[in-house]
């Protein structure tokens, strides 16, 4: 019934298998894969036929985790997967991005790819094991898939590279490094790094790239005995109409790449477009003419020939900047005075406004995933107006590219933030752009630099970040620092290196190639430093440091720890004394499991009221200090005064003052405050008070003057 073929290796330690025949038999190409426990389904379908009018290639991918995948009933009220977590929407992306470039150059028929977590370990993380299942399930369809690729995740943990280290061992890692390639060269780098130096990063891709060999090897043997057969495709020669559009508006392009400004740039391109569609396109006067949609694919290419061929030939680029020049910057902060911290980063036609916004525990969001479920104090969200880039466009959630910008701005911040012990805030940015023409990214990481310096956040050290682009012709190369929008669609890079002047913390490839070498990559990592430095540097002249606090309309938050078995007292029965220590106080209180409490408000003097009622739940009062108190009950023999949070002792009628006191009524009345000093416990346990040894105005121990010799006094 079934015709299984199944290939098993051992990888990194671990056994990887890859199967096919028994599973998902309709679609094109599908692989069943295991790594330890870990298991992902992954299917690959493609239309046999080019929609009418296609001018893209509609590549989907959708990677999905499934909760019965780790033994979990999805929460909320359906009881049902719903829209994709931002985590499987990352590693749709992270499969999409090395795959895209190895289908045959004019293939737009529709591809989609599935994978599906049908079981996690709760050691090895699917995205791995995801990409390697899609590279297969691809391979073995048929489509013109030039690949297979490999992939593989790499730590640094006590000064070594650890290859597809499990969950725990990276939370000892240095370094979160996910690439992919084909058994030549390197086609995508995702990571979030401590630190590190260009070499170390270099060597940690490199280990990569030799130990994702095993897994190539074993797709394609998986295929000698699993593909299909190819699916007829031959790409359409263009090349003779591409040298007659070259000579009707060759010169054209080259004057308009000349323009500086990105919007006069852009008229004067697509007025050589319509021209060059109106010499040569099907029309009444030209029955012999070309489909206008195929010319605007040719424009396209001869686009990119003259502009890449200009680079290499002079060595300067569109905007008449040298291959290593980073675009005028300009860094403000305190743009917004009433948020919390805010920052204008603008970097040539580049510009983004991030604000930084400070909370509490009760800000944290709870992120539901395989491995459990967590809280996440540190938020950054990224934001991509179509006004950006002087369009119109449909507005509403986040798509993947918002997403996916997002993170990586937020990995290369993380490895600077302050620990919750040192901050305990909860920290959220956003950054919107107002202006996009390159790398808007790196743009965000910068601006929440300084957005959080301007909270007063402490961050270890400000991070930058540039994006780096490259020109590769058969007869050379070259490498683009902060590259332009144009450079970016119309080149074979983009790698966005981000870091402080310590070291890198995030890096992001992608190519539109069949792969670079390492060479390559060492130079850009090289040249990525320098710019870095520089853009540090005009960093610098807007802001330093962190403010030495935060600012007046964010929250102010006390830490402080009690003892576990007093938690139960602190919170009291279903509630009710935490609740009304908050509602008395008008502060926040959040209490940890760990007995680290945070006590958060605006005013200074409510922290303190309600960080001194759970002192008093959750401790003694200190023989011999002072408190503030409040009468609470007068009697003959005395007056019960409430000192120490919920606590009262009784001050005998003997110790309210240093005069005969006959009736305490006559003296003292419920609700007076007093001064009172803590004597210590009787023979039968009781709080023992006195008011007769402290100065009711001035709050003096009166007995310590007392204490004081003869012979001490100093006499005049």
């Amino acid at each position: 019934m079934f015709d299984i073929k199944k290939k098993t290796i051992e990888w990194g330690g671990k056994t990887l298998t890859l199967e096919t025949g028994r599973i998902a038999r309709q679609a094109d190409g599908a692989v069943l894969a295991t790594l330890g426990e870990t298991v992902v389904l992954a299917t690959a379908v493609f239309a046999k036929q080019q929609k009418p009018g296609q001018d893209f290639f509609p590549l989907t991918v959708n990677y999905q985790e499934k909760t019965f995948a780790a033994g979990k009933i999805p929460g909320g009220f359906f009881k049902r997967e719903g829209r994709p977590s931002e985590k499987e929407t990352l590693v749709s992306r992270l499969i999409d991005r090395p795959i895209r470039p190895l289908f045959v150059k004019g293939f737009k028929n529709e591809v989609q790819v599935v994978c599906t977590v049908l079981q996690h370990d709760l050691e090895n993380d699917p995205d791995i094991l995801a990409m390697v299942a899609a590279s297969a399930a691809l391979v073995i369809s048929g489509a013109p898939f030039m690949g297979p690729i490999g992939a593989a995740r790499v730590g640094y943990i006590d000064g070594g590279y650890v290859l597809n280290p499990t969950l725990d061992e990276l939370k000892d890692s240095k370094m979160d490094l996910v690439i992919a390639g084909t058994a030549e060269a390197v086609m995508m780098v995702e990571s979030e790094i401590q630190e590190l130096d260009e070499a170390t990063v270099l060597g940690g891709i490199a280990f990569a790239h030799e130990g994702m060999q095993p897994v190539i090897d074993a797709i394609i043997e998986l295929a000698e005995h699993a593909a299909k057969e190819p699916f007829d495709f031959t790409p359409e020669d263009t090349d003779a109409i591409k040298a007659e559009m070259k000579g009707i508006v060759g010169k054209d392009i080259a004057e308009a790449y000349k323009i500086q400004k990105k919007q006069d740039r852009y008229e004067a391109v697509g007025a050589a477009k319509k021209k060059a569609i109106a010499a040569l396109g099907l029309s009444d006067t030209n029955p012999a003419g070309a489909d206008p949609l195929k010319l605007a694919g040719v424009f396209k290419e001869l686009e990119a020939d003259v502009v890449r061929r200009g680079i290499l030939d002079t060595g300067l680029r569109i905007d008449g900047r040298d291959v290593r020049t980073v675009r005028p910057i300009l860094g403000e902060v305190g743009i917004l005075p009433r948020t919390h911290g805010s920052a204008l980063f603008t970097r040539g036609e580049t510009q983004a406004i991030v604000v930084a916004t400070l909370g509490t525990g009760d800000d944290e969001q709870f992120i539901d995933a395989l491995e459990g479920t967590y809280k996440e104090s540190f938020l950054l969200h990224y934001n991509f107006p179509p006004y950006s880039v002087g369009e119109t466009g449909r507005m509403g959630s986040p798509g993947r590219r918002e997403i996916g910008h997002g993170k990586l701005a937020w990995r290369a911040i993380r490895p600077m933030l302050p620990s919750k012990e040192d901050f305990p805030y909860t920290i959220r940015l956003v950054s919107e752009i107002t202006e996009s023409n390159g790398s808007s990214s790196m743009a965000t990481v910068c601006g929440s630099s300084l957005a959080m310096m301007d909270a007063g956040v402490p961050l270890a050290r400000p991070v930058s970040g540039i994006a780096m682009g490259l020109i590769l012709e058969s007869d050379g190369f070259a490498v683009l620092s902060d590259i332009l929008g144009d450079e970016d669609h119309l080149g074979d890079m983009d790698f966005k290196v981000a870091g402080t002047s310590e070291g890198i913390t995030s890096l992001q490839m992608d190519i539109k190639i069949s792969g670079i070498t390492i060479e390559i990559m060492k130079q850009a990592l090289a040249q990525a430093k320098d710019g870095r430095d520089h853009i540090l540097g005009e960093m610098n002249k807007a802001m330093e440091a962190p403010r030495a606090d935060v600012g007046e309309f964010a929250p102010k938050i006390e830490t402080i720890t009690i003892p576990t078995d007093k938690i139960r007292e602190v919170i009291g029965t279903g509630g009710k004394v935490i609740r009304e220590i908050v509602a008395t106080t008008g502060a926040k209180v959040d209490i940890n499991d760990d007995g680290v409490v945070k006590v958060s408000a605006s005013d200074g003097e409510k922290i303190k009221a309600a960080v001194d009622w759970i002192k008093s739940i959750a401790s003694e009062p200190e023989v011999g200090t002072i408190y503030t108190g409040k009468v609470v009950k007068v009697v003959d023999f005395g007056a019960f005064v409430n000192f120490f949070g919920a606590k009262d002792g009784l001050v005998h009628v003997s110790q309210i003052s240093k005069e005969r006191v006959a009736r305490p009524q006559d003296v003292l009345s419920e609700g007076q405050q007093v001064k009172v000093k803590f004597l210590g416990f009787d023979d039968r346990g009781k709080t023992k008070l006195s008011m007769k040894v402290v100065d009711q105005e001035t709050g003096e121990d009166l007995s310590k003057q007392e204490a004081i010799a003869p012979e001490d006094a100093v006499t005049t």
